[in-house]
């Protein structure tokens, strides 16, 4: 349950629109439900300002649908990565609402409406191949109200395609770089601009690589001041970052409240 849906069952039962049993009845499973294989953690979204997000990763397609409808019923925002897409196209049958995004390798379902927000976090990345990890920056940070501005394939192997963009980059509030192999990218926007920047080691690249573990070790020895680093191709924990230091930045506009009757 978001802030938001508390507030209107509250203002339901102000109104008369709901008898007080009925909205006991919504709150009785906070702050968690238990579904026997999982604890479904409905309070998360009044405790941290976005609901809890399905990983998911070890889990059978039953457990995720199960995770997917309580949370789907609490009426809030849902959120499913690293999914598989049969597990998606299954889902999707399932909850025909909800939207596959291949490339993030997510499954998004928004019930709440948008709150518009000024301003905007760029998602940046080293080159095609870390796109997935990006897509994931994307699809987490527009789940949570964040507008999002892109730009793709601008490695440092071609230094000219981020320059072109130097002055759109300057006008982020956050930004958030993803990029493999040698994990250089970071350092050369965090010396173009006074926004935070959060990296995103990704697991592409060559042998010596380490599956990511060469780009994580550069941004973190990262000599430009500003840069701080989340796992490797953590792009949900990237995005949600930046969402959080976004929100922050920019609030929404306190809402007039409700005149008494």
């Amino acid at each position: 349950m978001t802030e938001r849906s508390l507030r209107a069952l509250l203002e339901s039962v102000r109104l008369g629109d709901q008898s007080v049993d009925e909205a006991l009845t919504r709150l009785r499973s906070l702050p968690f439900e238990d579904l026997g294989f999982a604890k479904v953690d409905h309070h998360r979204g009044l405790r941290c300002g976005f609901c809890e997000v399905i990983y998911a990763p070890g889990k059978t397609l039953e457990q995720i649908e199960g995770v997917f409808r309580r949370c789907a019923d609490s009426g809030a925002n849902v959120l499913v990565t690293r999914l598989e897409p049969d597990f998606a196209l299954k889902l999707r049958a399932v909850f025909p609402k909800a939207e596959h995004h291949p490339a993030a390798r997510c499954l998004s379902l928004r019930q709440q409406e948008p709150e518009p927000a000024e301003g905007f976090v760029s998602v940046v990345c080293a080159g095609t191949s870390d796109i997935p990890v990006a897509e994931e920056v994307r699809v987490t940070l527009e789940l949570m109200d964040r507008p999002t501005r892109t730009f793709y394939d601008v490695g440092v192997a071609g230094l000219h395609r981020l320059l072109a963009h130097s002055a759109a980059l300057q006008q982020a509030d956050v930004i958030v770089v993803v990029a493999g192999m040698d994990g250089a990218l970071p350092s050369v926007v965090g010396g173009l601009v006074r926004s935070p920047v959060i990296a995103v080691p990704t697991s592409v690249g060559y042998g010596a690589s380490f599956h990511g573990v060469a780009a994580l070790l550069t941004m973190l020895n990262s000599c430009a001041a500003g840069v701080t680093v989340v796992n490797i191709d953590n792009g949900f924990g990237a995005g949600y970052a930046a969402a959080l230091i976004h929100r922050s930045q920019r609030p929404a506009a306190p809402k007039e409240p409700a005149a008494l009757t």
